[in-house]
């Protein structure tokens, strides 16, 4: 049979086969020893084929895992050495963010879309709370929107407690699949609770089923908002390391600086202290923002800056 994963803890998933039956799945032990340096073999989006093991107890055993469209990836807080997959198989993604209580830094945002943009999904920045931002607040979050408008990046400015800004989250989600994710504290679990009303119903019935307790977004996990339209809640990301992006193609990543590659006195420019690099050049006239290129030199120089 084929299905969908739509809940991970680790050990056991949870599979929506084809006619929506949903099965308790675990894998098998030799699939969790092909030299993958990942923490997560499965994640929530993949694609698998399994067998039914005990069709009373609707419980099944995982065999095989169908090639990932894209995924979302950062470095394993927990394994050294090794990677954690959140999400895969995504149409879009949306980044919610804040600028009080916590707030979301540049650094954080920016490997967060060169992470997207090495795996082409596309992102949405969504700006949470903006009902607890004063009139100088406000006008300092245009400012950051349209600095992330000058790199492509569309943004949002919304408040779940309010209903704002809902209608057009709606719209930028219908018919896809789309990853909601943070820091801890954001508001996603808020947003999707707006989006989804009837969601407590929807994970009581899951965590009855799985045996996992109420929703706590401990674990990833995908609801349906309507038929062809698809949410994958995950818990607050503390620190997202880039990872599996070599060094002389970061820059590629950051769109407003791939448009200047060719432009580089040297083929191999790292845009850091090469003479005639285009890059640099741009940073210092404002064409390419300083908090972009200090992201850029973060991620290059392997600092530990990933809040």
């Amino acid at each position: 049979m084929i299905g969908i994963v739509i809940k991970s803890t680790g050990s056991w998933y949870l599979v929506r086969a084809e006619n929506n039956t949903l099965y308790r799945a675990r894998l098998r032990g030799k699939f969790k020893l092909k030299g993958m340096k990942v923490s997560n073999p499965l994640a929530v989006g993949d694609r698998v084929e399994f067998d039914i093991e005990k069709v009373d107890e609707e419980t099944a055993v995982i065999h095989k895992i169908e090639p990932r469209e894209n995924y979302i990836i950062r470095q394993s807080t927990h394994k050294s050495g090794y990677s954690h997959i959140i999400a895969a198989n995504l149409d879009h993604a949306l980044l919610i963010a804040t600028l009080v209580s916590p707030r979301t830094s540049f650094g954080f945002i920016d490997r967060f879309l060169v992470t997207a943009e090495a795996y082409d999904i596309p992102v949405t920045i969504v700006y949470n709370k903006a009902d607890m931002y004063d009139e100088e607040m406000q006008d300092y979050q245009r400012q950051i929107s349209f600095l992330y408008s000058q790199a492509g990046y569309q943004s949002l400015s919304v408040s779940a407690s309010l209903n704002q800004g809902l209608d057009e989250i709606e719209k930028l989600i219908k018919g896809k699949t789309t990853l909601f994710s943070g820091h801890s504290g954001v508001g996603k679990s808020s947003l999707i609770n707006r989006l989804i009303p009837d969601l407590a119903i929807k994970t009581s019935e899951i965590s009855a089923f799985s045996d996992k307790g109420v929703h706590t977004t401990t674990f990833a996990e995908m609801f349906e908002v309507e038929e062809g339209t698809y949410i994958i809640d995950t818990p607050g990301i503390k620190e997202l390391g880039v990872i599996d992006i070599p060094k002389n193609e970061l820059s590629h990543f950051f769109p407003e600086m791939k448009e200047l590659l060719n432009k580089c006195r040297f083929n191999n420019c790292t845009h850091f202290n090469e003479p005639g690099c285009a890059v640099v050049d741009a940073v210092r006239h404002n064409q390419i923002a300083l908090s972009r290129y200090q992201s850029y030199l973060s991620i290059m120089h392997g600092d530990d800056n990933r809040k």
